[in-house]
């Protein structure tokens, strides 16, 4: 056995050969060193990174430079980097194995990571060098950075949260392993086809994948179906084994996590489906060549592509499929693979926190309950005791829908012996339900594991609950509306398991990165320990009265609208106004978040001057932005941002507007984009219903880079409006207990849109057909004035009004910069090292190095 493996529980840097009890692949005999030996760090200087970028370009390539392409130039620099990285990678990981700590190993199922090398070069310090490098070279550094494609491993604020986190633990120096799934096509590239999404393949690795480290050793194999069955144990006790009937190699691709300046480098390890036997021959050979390769193709679609729509019985499946495909590798990466052969399983909660980020790898609780009763040979009681130690829960949502609930019939039939083990778990805790409160049988039914209505399912929110160390929501309001309402008969039950830890982004990708103008200009006042401790940005509030800060404010807000513009034109999107207040709505297409309600108010400002109750020139000039993409199966938000391109289309060439209203949607909302768009906003969209919203992070990134908000009460809003100040924040709207109100008592859209002239004109003027496709936008708002199920209509009036206040703001430039710079200077709270010393502090009790 090699020292890696018998030394403590952690696992932060390139992989020795696996003893995984699962693991396929040629066994390596043990290996055997003296002592961990630092890594020797190239030297850090502008001639040999020179050396080392044309020696990569030559022999990792192949070309020289004056035959080199861009993507050779990316991948050679890229490499290059990486191997800077890679020092601090062994360092990192020789220093954890001499002193080890509690780890924390984040499941989640998204990570958008955006692209890799800016991030790199920020945190590895090496941006200086690598620009001179470049320079002496004749090669342009921005346009081989444009040149990397970032992963398609994540769909919106879930997995950049997960991102943001992973790299909070890595400057703060916390043991952690992130595991997730590398998607081969992520979750779809959008496109616009005469308005209309349409979704099209990602194809992110296409052109090289630099930054990952593939690791066939480590794979570990995965089972699905099959069948139980009892027998006798050595001991003469009855136990269970699964027999399944098929399975899956899960192969491990690390990723390299920097720290910021800290010399740390920590894991994310993302996991490929690849078929235990992918070709066979001697079928090959009798000329079937389709049937020859079908294992390959099954087993590789787990991991083709992010959220496979669900709406039939076969996505369901390979949804499940990809859930527990990634949890039961990673525990079993972690049980078999990195811990000693000869560790107490009963101490496992001391070394490790399996972080569940939402429901997606709640499946992982019966996955290590299978683990220690099967493999390991315990007794249910230690093995529940152990296992509802080593998990923590984070809810990310407050919808019904969006609370996962699996098919009883599904489980039995993809995982019979977990089903089996749910089940127990079920009973046992019924029965703690009844001693607590006997007699109360419809607490028992809301609360229980198994969902008993209609088909039976699987409530992966109450499974997750049950045996989370502590459960937590992602917002103040967001949090207590769990314990008041989603899980409120479990939050009776126990007070104690429930929190709340507010997200929060990193700044070095959100503000340092990606908005070089405002940073210098905060590093001047203040300088640059705020980029590590965010709260010093508090620093800045003196300067928001000064005249000249203000104007060099402005300044670099202009900045980086020429350089959003120059972004989109390259894109192909069309250019945007200067002088417009920019006013963006960049998030999930979902009927929650109610682009609907902004795009009223875009068609209500439109219509008043077409029937002239405004005159143009009153109109404050406004670009208003979308970005977002909508679930493929999800029929009226694709329908949205259908009716959105059109009023786009018309308002943009309506002479009568004389230019001051433009609307903007460019295609595939990423990370990328966002790290430009976000630094050129001048007004926030938060206007979720109130009591929908987890939490949102784009509305952090906002503020932080200067951006006003006009939000409902509602998520991180209630946060954030009372961090920046009423007078810095346009708030509107029904707060939550006037929402639930209205509910209760009945909510009538179409009371409201026959009582208000304005919004009626809007609606109508889109009913009409004036902005093309007469049937779909009668479709569209016909179901809005029926149904609108989250009270766009209701809130509308609130919104026009709020919007009015933005505009007489707007008109003062010296109190909206102002308050942009007040915002900026008080939003050190959402800093994601703050929320991870939170959950470091209330849950994980893991350890800052």
């Amino acid at each position: 056995m090699n020292e890696f493996q018998l030394s403590a529980p952690a696992d932060f840097g390139p992989d020795e050969p696996s003893t995984n009890f699962r693991a396929t692949g040629p066994q390596f005999p043990p290996t055997h060193h003296l002592a961990d030996q630092p890594a020797v760090a190239p030297a850090r200087d502008v001639d040999t990174f020179v050396q080392e970028f044309l020696e990569e370009l030559n022999f990792g390539q192949g070309v020289p430079l004056d035959r080199s392409t861009i993507n050779h130039q990316y991948l050679a620099l890229a490499s290059t980097v990486r191997s800077y990285l890679m020092a601090d990678w062994l360092d990192t990981a020789a220093r954890r194995r001499a002193h080890p700590a509690k780890m924390v190993g984040y499941l989640s199922a998204e990570y958008l990571l955006g692209r890799q090398l800016g991030n790199a070069l920020l945190n590895s310090d090496l941006e200086g060098i690598v620009e001179e490098a470049m320079r002496q070279l004749g090669i342009d550094l921005a346009a081989v950075r444009a040149q990397e494609v970032e992963p398609g491993l994540g769909n919106g604020g879930l997995g950049r949260l997960a991102a943001c986190f992973v790299d909070s633990l890595a400057t703060m120096d916390v043991s952690c392993i992130g595991y997730g799934i590398r998607y081969e096509y992520g979750i779809f590239r959008q496109t616009f086809v005469e308005g209309r999404q349409v979704e099209v393949p990602d194809t992110w690795l296409a052109l090289g994948a630099p930054w990952e480290f593939r690791n066939p050793e480590r794979a570990v194999q995965v089972d699905f179906g099959g069948s139980v069955e009892s027998y006798a144990d050595d001991q003469g006790r009855l136990r269970r084994r699964w027999r399944p009937d098929w399975n899956v190699l899960a192969v491990p691709y690390n990723y390299m996590v920097p720290g910021y300046h800290n010399g740390v480098a920590n894991t994310l390890r993302l996991w490929s489906a690849e078929a235990t036997r992918a070709f066979d021959l001697q079928i090959f050979n009798h000329g079937d060549y389709a049937e020859a390769v079908r294992a390959q193709t099954f087993a590789e679609n787990i991991s083709k592509v992010l959220y496979p729509e669900d709406s039939t019985p076969q996505g369901k499946e390979l949804r499940l499929q990809q859930q527990y495909f990634f949890v039961a590798a990673s525990i079993g990466d972690y049980l078999h693979g990195t811990l000693p052969v000869d560790f107490d399983l009963a101490r496992l909660p001391e070394q490790i926190i399996f972080q569940l980020n939402d429901t997606h790898p709640v499946i992982g609780i019966p996955e290590l309950m299978r683990l220690l009763i099967d493999v390991h040979g315990m007794e249910w009681d230690r093995a529940w005791a152990i296992t509802s130690r080593c998990f923590a829960y984070t809810c990310h949502t407050l919808l019904p829908e969006a609370l996962e609930v699996w098919p009883v019939s599904l489980v039995e039939r993809l995982l019979p012996r977990h089903m089996e083990i749910i089940f127990e778990i079920n009973d046992r805790f019924l029965h703690t339900v009844r001693e607590r409160f006997p007699g109360d049988e419809d607490r028992v039914r809301r609360m229980s594991i198994i969902a008993e209505d209609g088909d039976r399912g699987v409530r992966m929110a109450h499974l997750a609950t049950v045996a989370a160390v502590r459960v937590n929501g992602v917002a103040e309001l967001h949090s207590q509306l769990l314990r008041d309402k989603v899980l409120v008969d479990f939050a009776q039950l126990w007070p104690e398991k429930f929190t709340n830890v507010t997200n929060g982004v990193t700044p070095r990708r959100f503000l340092v990165s990606a908005n070089p103008p405002l940073t210098s200009l905060i590093n001047d006042a203040i300088g640059e320990g705020w980029i590590t401790d965010l709260e010093r940005l508090r620093e800045l509030e003196p300067y928001a009265e000064d005249p000249v800060f203000r104007e060099r404010f402005r300044e670099a807000k202009r900045a980086n609208k020429d350089h959003l513009n120059t972004t989109l034109l390259a894109a192909g999107t069309a250019e945007l106004p200067p002088d417009h207040m920019l006013d963006v709505m960049v998030k999930r297409l979902h009927e929650y978040k109610r682009q609907m309600l902004k795009l009223l108010h875009i068609v209500s400002t439109y219509e008043a001057v077409l029937s002239g109750r405004v005159p143009v020139d009153q109109v404050t000039p406004r670009t208003c932005l979308f970005g977002a993409k909508a679930a493929p199966g999800y029929a009226t938000a694709k329908e949205t941002i259908y009716l959105i391109n059109r009023v786009a289309s018309v308002i943009n060439a309506d002479p009568k507007l004389e230019g001051r209203l433009f609307v903007a949607f460019p295609p595939n909302y990423n990370v990328t984009l966002a790290q430009r768009l976000i630094p050129a906003a001048d007004l926030s969209e938060q206007i979720s219903l109130a009591g929908k919203e987890a939490s949102g992070t784009g509305n952090m990134k906002l503020a932080l880079n200067g951006a006003l908000t006009i939000g409902t009460d509602d998520g991180a809003n209630v946060e954030i409006r009372k961090l920046v100040g009423d007078d810095n924040f346009f708030l509107f709207g029904m707060r939550e207990p006037e929402v639930a109100e209205l509910q209760a008592h009945g909510y009538h859209p179409g009371e409201v849109y026959g009582s208000n002239p304005v919004l009626k004109a809007a609606v109508d003027l889109i009913a009409s057909g004036h902005f093309g496709d007469r049937e779909a936008s009668q479709a569209l708002m016909g179901d809005l004035v029926g149904n609108d199920r989250f009270m766009a209509l209701a809130d509308f009036q609130a919104y026009v009004d709020a919007q009015a206040q933005v505009d007489a703001k707007f008109a003062d430039t010296d109190a909206w910069t102002r308050s942009a710079i007040l915002n900026v200077a008080r939003s050190g709270y959402f800093s994601s090292d703050r929320s991870m010393r939170d959950y470091i502090d209330r849950i994980w009790g893991a350890q800052v190095h």
